[in-house]
């Protein structure tokens, strides 16, 4: 695309004045997004390498990062760091990651343009080239030293954990190095030969299998301070001295409290750091440790770089308004004895970064033609701009002026954020005799840089692909930009690609397994696992697996054999009841829970035959304004949605009845599936039915239905008791004439006066919460109406896999796209941070949440914050308030007319916020992991960044026993990380709610896991899946040694999973890929290991031969065989002989073959073991 800038003599002595540096130059008349096209064409023209654009705040920079991605790719955003919050103990990596993505561009590429804030340029940094030189770089054929790679890395901020599950994280097994840098997508996996680099090789998360190789890769350090040992030495040192002269000067001024704070503070960072266990949070005191540090102004050198810089009087402001804000928290925090007073000195002043900021070579651009009080400018220059007008759908207008542009010889860019759109547009404009043509032709023009072609001709109109947050048009050369934002209102959100860092997921059979913790064996019950043994027999070693049981009796599991035990998980964290081995009270247990399995599998067998039968309406294919709709949803589905709402679709046009049930997270988009859902049973003038739990449910979503539905001729009425008699009256009324086509209500809409013209659809949202005799009022409504049931109890994976063929269902796991992360701090409870995070939050207009959990005291809460915080409306909820009180209470919440809420963890329940930005929570660590998780997920529903503050009460508590808890709940600050034990014991409560309460009892009393696979196994014997003689166990007797070495695999959790994973193993493929993980991840394979590995072959090719036991020795074989056999018994003669009578069938009550090698004396039993593979394949051949 040219730049028609050039034919402007301004422009042309703006460029020449750059070029010779006679700046500061200021540019006025300057709007949106042409500031943009301006700062990319002068950067481009003066060919100085690097931009760095400073602008006011977040969601500007945002805006100009975008449209800048228009013109070129390298483009980075690098976001301010928070300052006030700084001295949490912990906050989410999220902002390291950022930030310490720019710096490796910095150092990496040889130019482009970085995006910031003025706070961004406040900070102080280390020096790039010592940063440069913290980096490691890591080729094949390197020599390594271990030790101190570990020293390096801890220093470098990366953490050690036995298995890299994470960013910023590193684990070090054997001679491998698996470590994922924050300025990666994905981990890598550095493997030893001895002590040299033998490859490099990317891996995925969630198997752990290596993805592909690489030569070399330079990992950056994950946190902003990396300190060396000198420099820690002298900051400890400066750190301690000033302690002592503040903490005296607080005792002179009478304020013990305080000075003790103060000295406990820095007592036990510096402790820490000698000890090497506290390496983060150093950022607070960067000053202590590195004198010389720069500001991010410094890291862009004179003659390599411009400087722009948007609206300098708002840049200032804003300035301003952070040093303020930073100050006065300074100022409190100093006297209360949280900090030194060297900490104040953590930001540069905003008049000294705005001297450093006019140089030669900045470009101020300014909308108006303003003076800027206390900045030199040398030389303006002025453009001639103005912003497109909005057409807001309105074709004819934008075709008039498209008319005009043309006959005064306009050259015209139209931006279109997708290519087909491009091309349909050009041709619809066609039809319009206009001269438009669509340079992309449709095909992948991807790799091209977007809109940088082609020349458009005076009275043309170019129809490219791209996109800017405005059009401008620049009158003087008759030029015009006009983005799709301004032709159709605002624009979608574009698609974004999915995150590669995955959440991880719920508990995997045993990784989460410790010592001491409760296990289920199907034969002998519940016990208590307390570790691994390896035993000695007859000269062989294995591996064992303890159970403890009720009357001190022990039993030893063979590592190999671990598919019948299970990890017990009941729904409450009450000691179940240890049983006795050999005694019968388990068996007991087990038969009674049996018997109600299959009563509840029998039901719901009978259920779904019944729904198969009946046939159902069946609705039309997808309208015109069935895509209309869909695409008015203003965000990304995610592929989950996607699936979900193809799922509902599909049902509703087959024959069936449909009865979906979706599950999903709060906030994941299950009522974009309802609406759509809705939607098109309107289309085929069905009516709908939408069941809320409560009115103030009822009311959000009959807010969010009226929002969608405007513009198609939908009738949406609600019911419930938030309306007037009057009201209710006519809408009933109105549903039986069915004049309303979906009405929203509590349980109002269940009852007796209401009759319908033509049910279609009834969606139940919140399932888990409505009564029995609700359930029952549905159960009559819908006979044969299509269900869909929205639920946000997370269905069990396992128990997802039995009802699977019994009830439809769509999980929503995936999390939307553009939901900014929450920033999640932990901190000690300290009423300076509480003031700050509320006055912060409504500073910008939010509401704030703050959890307490006690009622008896709740109200005092409210009133101690009130006095934090005099100008702000605090009022207190809890649920044993009445229910119109709170409903009131929460009305005005909702409507904005209360700033901070005071509640109970009442609102971990559903309601949709987006204004409540801000949460704090009240001793965090009183809380379980679920509930935090849950309550969490009430702020950050928009696009604002939002805040948690996790508080806890300082105890005396031990210093490692802090440091585990704040590890757990640290893991939250990505979303959804810290999840799995949540998911857990949410699992099983919702597991509760579908099957209902007398079933809960009974999966208590064999523990979750065995209760799915009992469940399974009913359901798919009444579906007649299921073949009874499947039944029977395998087991291998060999002397050989087979276990894993602990010097293999060290981790206990590990070992496990992996010895799980080998005793399943049923297939000749499974097995070999078994072989190639263990290489991947652990290195070769020892000898013992590839016995474990042989042996598990063997078990499996036996189990398909109808063999329950065999044993092999260095001189024999036998084989037990299984009573039921399946084979060709007139066979069994052929395959005797052939093994020249070295093979035996001996009779009996239990069948079985008996081999002896009577030529050969062997030194080990690995030649018997490939004999009996022989002999089980020939056996195999027989089967029926």
């Amino acid at each position: 695309m040219e730049n028609p800038l050039l034919e402007l003599q301004e422009y042309d002595n703006l460029v020449q004045a750059l070029k010779k540096e006679k700046g500061p130059l200021q540019v006025t008349g300057t709007l949106d997004s042409q500031k943009v096209h301006l700062m990319y064409e002068l950067g481009e023209e003066t060919g100085v390498p690097w931009k760095l654009v400073v602008t006011y705040d977040d969601t500007r920079a945002k805006e100009i990062y975008d449209d800048f991605r228009n013109f070129t790719k390298q483009v980075w955003l690098y976001p301010a760091k928070d300052l006030l919050f700084y001295s949490a103990d912990i906050h989410g990596n999220l902002m390291t990651r950022q930030r310490i993505a720019v710096l490796k561009h910095l150092m990496e590429e040889k130019g482009g343009i970085i995006v910031t804030t003025m706070d961004g340029l406040m900070d102080h940094l280390l020096p790039l080239q010592f940063l440069k030189e913290q980096a490691i770089t890591v080729e094949s054929g390197q020599v390594i030293d271990l030790d101190l790679w570990r020293q390096r890395l801890t220093a470098m901020g990366y953490e050690r954990m036995a298995q890299v599950d994470g960013m910023g994280q590193f684990s070090i097994r054997g001679g491998i190095i698996d470590i994922f840098p924050l300025t990666e997508d994905v981990p890598f996996r550095i493997e030893l030969w001895d002590d040299e680099v033998d490859s490099i090789r990317t891996f995925d998360l969630e198997s752990q299998r290596s993805v592909e190789q690489l030569d070399e890769v330079t990992i950056y350090p994950a946190a902003e301070v990396v300190l060396d040992k000198t420099q820690l030495d002298a900051g400890i040192a400066r750190l301690r001295k000033e302690e002592k002269t503040y903490e005296k000067a607080l005792r002179d001024q009478h304020k013990p409290e305080e000075a003790h704070r103060i000295h406990s503070i820095i007592e036990e960072l510096s402790d820490g750091l000698e000890e090497g266990w506290k390496i983060g949070g150093l950022d607070a005191y960067i000053r202590y440790f590195c004198p010389d540090t720069v500001s991010f102004l410094e890291y862009f050198p004179r003659g390599e770089s411009v400087v722009y810089l948007d609206e300098p009087a708002r840049l200032r402001e804003k300035g301003e308004t952070v040093e303020l804000e930073f100050r006065e928290s300074m100022v409190h925090r100093l006297e209360k004895g949280y900090l030194l007073p060297g900490q104040t000195e953590l930001l540069y002043p905003v008049a000294e970064v705005l001297a450093r900021l006019q140089k030669p070579h900045t470009v101020m651009l300014t909308g108006l033609d303003q003076k800027l009080p206390g900045m030199k400018i040398n030389h303006k220059f002025s453009i001639d701009v103005k912003n497109v007008n909005s057409y807001q759908n309105s074709f004819e207008i934008l075709i008039k002026d498209l008319t005009r542009w043309k006959k005064e010889g306009y050259r015209v860019i139209l931006l279109s954020a997708s290519r087909t759109r491009a091309s349909r547009l050009a041709s619809d404009l066609r039809e319009y005799d206009l001269r438009a043509y669509c340079p992309d032709g449709g095909e992948d023009a991807g790799d091209r840089e977007p809109a940088a072609h082609s020349k458009v001709k005076p009275g043309e109109i170019m129809v490219t692909y791209g996109s800017l947050h405005r059009g401008f048009e620049y009158p003087l050369l008759k030029f015009v930009f006009i983005t799709e934002g301004d032709m159709f209102g605002a624009e979608k959100k574009k698609k974004r690609r999915k995150k590669t860092n995955y959440q991880g997921k719920a508990i995997q059979s045993f990784s989460e397994l410790s010592v001491g913790d409760y296990v289920v064996h199907e034969e002998h019950g519940l016990g208590i696992y307390k570790g691994i043994e390896k035993v000695e027999r007859d000269k062989v070693i294995k591996d064992y697996i303890k159970i403890e049981y009720g009357d001190g009796g022990n039993l030893y599991l063979p590592a190999t054999r671990l598919e019948s035990i299970q990890k017990y998980a009941g729904a409450d964290a009450k000691k179940p009841k240890l049983n006795k081995l050999g005694g019968s009270e388990w068996n007991k247990t087990k038969t009674r829970v049996k018997g109600a399995v299959q009563e509840i599998a029998r039901d719901l067998v009978k259920l779904y035959a019944a729904r198969q039968e009946k046939n159902g309406f069946q609705y039309g294919r997808d309208t015109v304004w069935q895509n209309e709709f869909e695409e008015l949803f203003p965000y990304d589905e995610t592929d989950d949605q996607m699936d979900a709402i193809d799922a509902v679709k599909a049902d509703m046009e087959s024959r069936r009845i449909m009865d979906r049930l979706i599950c999903g997270d709060v906030g994941y988009g299950k009522t974009e599936v309802a609406l759509r859902a809705a939607f098109k049973a309107v289309q085929d003038s069905k009516q709908v039915v939408y069941l809320v739990p409560t009115t103030i449910l009822a009311q959000q979503h009959y807010n969010t239905f009226v929002q969608r539905m405007k513009d198609f001729p939908v009738r949406v009425d609600m019911l419930s008791r938030f309306c007037t008699p009057a009201r209710q009256k006519k809408t009933l009324e109105d549903l039986r004439k069915g004049m309303v086509d979906i009405v929203i209500g509590t349980h109002r809409v269940l009852s007796k006066d209401l009759q319908f013209k033509d049910l279609g659809l009834l969606i139940i949202d919140e399932e888990q919460r409505f009564g029995v005799a609700h359930k029952e009022k549905i159960k009559q409504l819908k006979e044969n109406v299509d269900v869909l049931t929205l639920t946000a109890t997370p269905i069990p994976r396992t128990l997802h896999m039995s009802l699977a063929g019994i009830r439809d269902m769509s999980v929503l796991e995936e999390p939307p796209v553009d939901r900014t992360p929450i920033q999640t701090y932990v901190m000690e409870y300290n009423e300076e941070m509480v003031r700050e995070a509320i006055n912060r939050e409504l500073a910008r207009n939010g509401q704030v949440y703050y959890v307490y959990n006690r009622v008896t005291d709740i109200d005092d809460v409210a009133g101690r914050i009130q006095a934090l915080v005099p100008e702000a409306v605090v009022t207190f909820a809890h649920g044993q308030m009445r229910e119109h009180e709170l409903e009131r209470i929460m009305a005005d919440f909702i409507n904005g007319e209360i700033d901070v809420l005071v509640s109970t963890t009442i609102i971990e329940t559903g309601l949709d916020i987006p204004n409540a930005n801000t949460m704090i929570i009240h001793d965090a660590d009183r809380m379980g992991l679920s509930q935090l998780y849950q309550l969490r997920g009430r702020v950050g529903r928009s696009n604002r960044t939002s805040y948690a503050f996790l508080m806890y009460r300082r105890d005396k508590l031990l210093r490692e026993e802090a440091e585990k808890r704040l590890q757990a709940i640290r893991e939250f600050t990505e979303l959804g990380s810290g999840i799995k034990i949540a998911m857990r014991d949410l699992e099983i409560r919702g597991a509760g709610n579908v099957l209902g309460a007398e079933q809960h009892g009974h999966m208590e009393a064999v523990g979750y896991d065995l209760y799915c696979k009992m469940l399974n196994e009913a359901v798919l014997a009444l579906k007649g899946e299921m073949p009874e003689e499947d039944s029977y166990e395998t087991v291998v007797e060999c002397d050989i040694d087979a276990y894993i070495p602990a010097a293999y695999i060290k981790n206990e959790y590990q070992k496990l999973d992996i010895y799980k994973r080998i005793s399943a193993i049923e297939t000749e493929e499974e097995y070999m890929d078994m072989q190639d993980e263990l290489m991947d991840r652990f290195g070769d394979i020892s000898r013992s290991v590839a016995n474990l590995l042989m042996i598990a072959a063997l078990r499996a090719l036996a189990h398909k031969a109808y063999v329950t036991e065999v044993m092999v020795n260095r001189q024999e074989v036998r084989l037990l065989m299984y009573q039921k056999a399946r084979i060709q018994v007139d066979k069994i003669p052929e395959l005797v002989q052939s093994f020249k009578g070295d093979l035996k069938l001996v009779p009996g009550e239990v069948p079985s073959f008996h081999y002896v090698d009577r030529r050969n004396k062997n030194q080990d039993s690995l030649a018997m073991v490939e004999k009996a593979k022989e002999i089980l394949k020939g056996l195999c051949g027989l089967r029926l």
